[in-house]
């Protein structure tokens, strides 16, 4: 028996049974949808692109998976090269794992390496942010800030060693005031917070952090798991505010397969080189760099680059916002629209209930949580089907 995700096994309703999927849609016995969450924002390029098929398939004629251990191969140099070379700055060093969770926790496990190799053993505090969700796995729990994904953690009392600030500058300024001394990072989700609820806030935040981090010797780490590659109109936020480490899953390999990477500057990365075997990072996912996933990731970022995504992704946000302008129900608290993401969000998480099941009847896939109804649709979609995504997001509320 399966064991779905967030839900209560007991009262969870029958899932929508995929039979196929192409272009932006998803297909069940009885219709054909349009994906308005891009499968968890990952599926950029919309379901069986020829293109990303091709790559597959022609690794797989070679070999599907080996080991980094002792061993490497042609898929994950090319993209390590490749992120060296597309990537800002100097966020050269690619830890490959194979979920976003993952690679935050080596994200964080790597920071606070970085100062226990330099001695400095009471740098054992992150700073995060309010609302923060970057994962389910224990740490990720831990620095994320969510109740409702990571209540469990309650079992243990307050963490010591997370401090949550909201996305005001004084609080960040506070918190750096006095806790200075004791962080090893502050972990973002840079401009967008997903899961949270999101929840967009301005650059401002973000400069003022990078200023802070340097004057206090903490390094930052960009959680772009879900906002890389475009979705809220940069092609990376670390292309605005340069992180010392960034990590990057979802739209990696174009929704095709579990595949990450946790991207270190020099700094870090010469912060365990050295002649001492205990200076080393103790980590190593079964399926990092694995050959098909990097095979798939090289020819998505081709498409992102070659086919201008971002002008795709310009026209996706100018849509939305003509769209959406003048929209208002009274129990709607506020519509936010950031690049490829537009969220609805109301005052009562009752207004919600059924709205799946008629975006379906409407030929859309949608999942709402909580307060949120929200699309962040393929990039490929064409304006008559975003059309459609966002119509029948307004509908609900006639």
């Amino acid at each position: 028996m399966i064991w779905y995700p967030y839900q209560q096994m007991k009262t969870m309703k029958t899932p929508f049974k995929i039979i196929d999927a192409e272009g932006v849609y998803l297909k069940t016995q009885e219709r054909a949808m349009i994906d308005s969450v891009s499968s968890w924002w990952s599926v950029i390029h919309g379901y069986k692109h020829p293109a990303l098929n091709e790559a597959i398939k022609t690794q797989v004629e070679n070999f599907s998976h080996v080991m980094l251990g002792g061993l490497t191969h042609e898929p994950v140099e090319k993209l390590a090269k490749k992120l060296q070379s597309y990537l800002p700055g100097d966020l050269d060093y690619s830890f490959f794992s194979d979920s976003g969770s993952v690679a935050v926790e080596v994200a964080l496990k790597m920071a606070l390496q970085y100062y226990v190799n330099r001695g400095e053993m009471q740098r054992t505090k992150v700073l995060s942010l309010t609302h923060a969700y970057h994962g389910d796995t224990f740490k990720t729990m831990e620095v994320g800030d969510d109740e409702d994904y990571h209540f469990i953690l309650e079992a243990y009392g307050e963490s010591k060693n997370v401090i949550h600030v909201p996305t005001k500058i004084p609080a960040l300024e506070e918190a750096f005031e006095k806790y200075h001394h004791e962080l090893n990072c502050l972990i973002v989700e840079p401009l967008l917070q997903g899961a949270g609820g999101m929840r967009m806030y301005d650059v401002g935040f973000l400069k003022r952090a990078r200023e802070l981090c340097d004057a206090y010797d903490v390094l930052l780490i960009f959680d772009e798991v879900a906002t890389g590659f475009g979705r809220t109109g940069n092609r990376f936020v670390a292309d605005l505010v340069l992180p010392d480490i960034l990590v990057l899953g979802k739209a990696l390999t174009g929704g095709y397969i579990g595949h990450a990477v946790t991207v270190a500057n020099k700094k870090v990365y010469d912060g365990f080189y050295g002649d001492e075997p205990e200076k080393a990072l103790m980590h190593g996912p079964t399926f990092m760099g694995n050959a098909l996933a990097c095979s798939v990731a090289l020819k998505s970022i081709e498409l992102f680059e070659q086919e201008n995504y971002m002008a795709k992704i310009r026209k996706i946000e100018e849509v939305t916002r003509r769209e959406m302008a003048g929209f208002a129900d009274p129990r709607v608290k506020e519509v936010r629209i950031m690049g490829g993401c537009v969220c609805v969000e109301v005052y009562d998480a009752s207004d919600l209930k059924g709205y799946q099941q008629f975006a379906y009847a409407h030929g859309v896939f949608s999942r709402p949580f909580l307060n949120y109804m929200y699309a962040m649709v393929p990039y490929i979609i064409t304006e008559e089907e975003l059309l459609k995504v966002l119509g029948t997001m307004k509908a609900w509320f006639c």
